[in-house]
């Protein structure tokens, strides 16, 4: 592991700050996790971040927030194993992928948890059916659209993870989407970004 003095305040089940433990995990950075109750932030968080949001990573004299914004600085500050492409056209397709991924999917989970009946169903079925219409891309390669372990993964696996607590089934004909989450949810990085909480996401289903 390598040296920090890194610290993270992180939502113990927001699926952002797991995005970036993540990315901690698979770059091999030590990081202090601060666990942190939405209801109640510490006064130093309040100091720290103008908006009082969660993911918000300190290190040294550095503060910053929004998941995406702490992955790119993630990314130069500990460039190996590198989770971007090495050439500007691929970095540019995975940072719209991202994007993407969180435009079109992970937006849906709030909507899952917060709206009235009608709208979480509907936002339900909208992401499940997403999943399955692109179930040939995740059989193409071993990551999404991609050989190597990139970014996007680390956008997806935390999202297909909360899946059985959002209510939400994939058919086993989807067998690439499966598959897929199988071999990211085996992996030793993924098993070591997840909080308490996060792991009783799925055993308690």
């Amino acid at each position: 592991m390598k040296k920090s003095v890194i610290m993270l305040y992180s939502g113990p089940t927001d699926i952002y700050s797991h995005i970036v433990r993540l990315v901690l995990a698979e770059k091999g950075v030590a990081a202090e996790v601060v666990d942190i109750d939405a209801k109640s932030p510490p006064t130093d968080l309040v100091d720290l971040n103008p908006y009082n949001t969660f993911p918000t990573l300190v290190d040294r004299d550095l503060v910053l927030y929004e998941a995406n914004i702490i992955a790119e600085y993630l990314e130069e500050r500990f460039p190996y194993p590198p989770l971007l492409p090495v050439y500007p056209t691929a970095r540019a397709k995975c940072r719209l992928m991202t994007h993407r991924i969180d435009r079109d999917w992970i937006k849906l989970i709030a909507k899952i948890q917060n709206s009235i009946k009608e709208e979480s169903n509907e936002a339900r079925k909208t992401l499940l059916d997403h999943l399955i219409t692109l179930d040939p891309v995740f059989a193409e390669m071993p990551y999404f659209l991609s050989e190597e372990f990139t970014i996007v993964d680390c956008c997806l696996a935390p999202l297909l993870w909360r899946l059985p607590s959002l209510s939400i089934r994939v058919p086993e004909q989807a067998k690439a989407v499966h598959e897929y989450a199988n071999r990211m949810f085996m992996r030793n990085t993924f098993k070591n970004s997840l909080s308490e909480l996060e792991k009783e996401l799925r055993e308690s289903k």
